[in-house]
């Protein structure tokens, strides 16, 4: 074979193996964002750093918060506040999303700690089985999640891409694409209170909800700045159908834009 052809063959093979390499090493990128999720369920904790029963929840959650197949968040409410501890993580508006539940379920009161759990049944946060039976039951039953959502890193964005409507399948008309921020795990010693002495690390302690868009029952593409995101502890995205009166409903997708896991 003449020296020139050689040589041409060996650059050409040279040049094929560096866009493989390349086209590689996008993919192993695209494959840290990826993420294509339907999820067991939602576990939605209202807890409080002042309540007295609320540690073995908060215990209890650290380890679905460290599942791949649950997405928990956890919500500080501050009507505890006044027992002589403020949360340090506590806010008005999950105070305020949990006395929308309240009504939603028909029920004259709250508690903590309880457990929502896909939007469609509450329980006691500490009681595991109670918690793991209701996620079981209503996966069982078709009511767990069933729109998949596909979540991706793109240039300077985050993609989140919601799935089809399933025709065989019972489902809200639309649904709101709602946004949850939280922060990133923060051991708290609590000096006042009925919780006084005690050392907790919270988990997905949400610290912010906004609604990003509306699912119609068809495939939709959202874009995220991936700065916003990536500025914030964690990033959980439910597809939450919302009543004429503003009340939640039933959860029926959900996944991590991002997360710390125990």
């Amino acid at each position: 074979m003449p020296i020139g052809t050689s040589l041409r063959l060996s650059l050409v093979a040279l040049a094929l193996a560096l866009a493989l390499s390349l086209v590689c090493g996008r993919a192993v990128a695209a494959e840290a964002w990826l993420s294509v999720e339907t999820p067991a369920g939602v576990v939605e904790l209202f807890t409080s750093q002042g309540c007295n029963s609320c540690p073995p929840a908060d215990r209890f959650f650290a380890e679905l918060a460290g599942r791949d197949d649950i997405v928990a968040l956890a919500y500080h409410v501050d009507y505890w506040d006044y027992l002589g501890w403020h949360d340090t993580l506590s806010s008005k508006d999950n105070t305020e999303r949990q006395y929308a539940y309240m009504r939603a379920f028909g029920g004259r009161s709250i508690y903590t700690p309880q457990a929502v759990i896909n939007g469609r049944a509450h329980v006691n946060g500490a009681n595991r089985a109670a918690v793991t039976g209701a996620l079981s039951m209503l996966k069982s039953s078709g009511n767990g999640m069933l729109v998949p959502i596909q979540v991706a890193r793109e240039g300077d964005g985050v993609i989140i891409e919601t799935g089809d409507a399933d025709p065989g399948v019972d489902l809200p008309d639309s649904a709101h694409v709602i946004l949850a921020y939280f922060e990133p795990p923060q051991t708290v010693e609590i000096g006042r209170g009925r919780n006084r002495g005690r050392q907790m690390t919270y988990w997905n302690a949400v610290s912010s909800i906004q609604t990003a868009g509306m699912w119609h029952g068809k495939a939709q593409r959202y874009e995220l700045p991936a700065s916003e995101v990536m500025k914030k502890g964690g990033c959980a995205v439910l597809l939450q159908s919302v009543a004429r009166d503003g009340l939640p409903g039933p959860i029926i997708g959900a996944a991590f834009v991002n997360r710390t896991k125990p």
